[in-house]
């Protein structure tokens, strides 16, 4: 089991930035990639950013490219996302998911945290 606690989010405005950290608990957390989704009201979740277990393979959401940055610390048990240059269509709950390998299908991630809400105004 891994337990997953989001924290970082708030509301900002357009052109913002904020930082979400996902720390995580129980099972070694280097054993496992580790993705980022968001959930906007009457939308789907949709795949943001993923990294490998060591930090070295990253992807992204093509609409997030560029203004998002996905990081790990394995000595501290936490991933973070970097959010720059924020837009109003980027407001929605962010969830932090840990799975076996990184994949923009939320399907291959065991473990979810309880989300943290981004509110970015124009």
């Amino acid at each position: 089991q891994v337990q997953l606690v989001e924290s970082g989010g708030g509301s900002v405005q357009a052109g913002g930035s904020l930082r979400l950290s996902c720390a995580a608990s129980g099972r070694t957390f280097s054993s496992y990639a580790m993705g980022w989704f968001r959930q906007a009201p009457g939308k789907q979740r949709e795949f943001v950013a993923a990294i490998g277990r060591s930090g070295g393979d990253t992807i992204y959401a093509a609409s997030v490219k560029g203004r998002f940055t996905i990081a790990r610390d394995n000595a501290k048990s936490t991933v973070f996302l970097q959010l720059n240059s924020l837009k109003p269509e980027d407001t929605a709950v962010y969830y932090c998911a840990a799975g076996a390998w990184t994949s923009e299908s939320p399907s291959f991630y065991l473990y979810w945290g309880q989300g943290t809400q981004v509110i970015v105004s124009s």
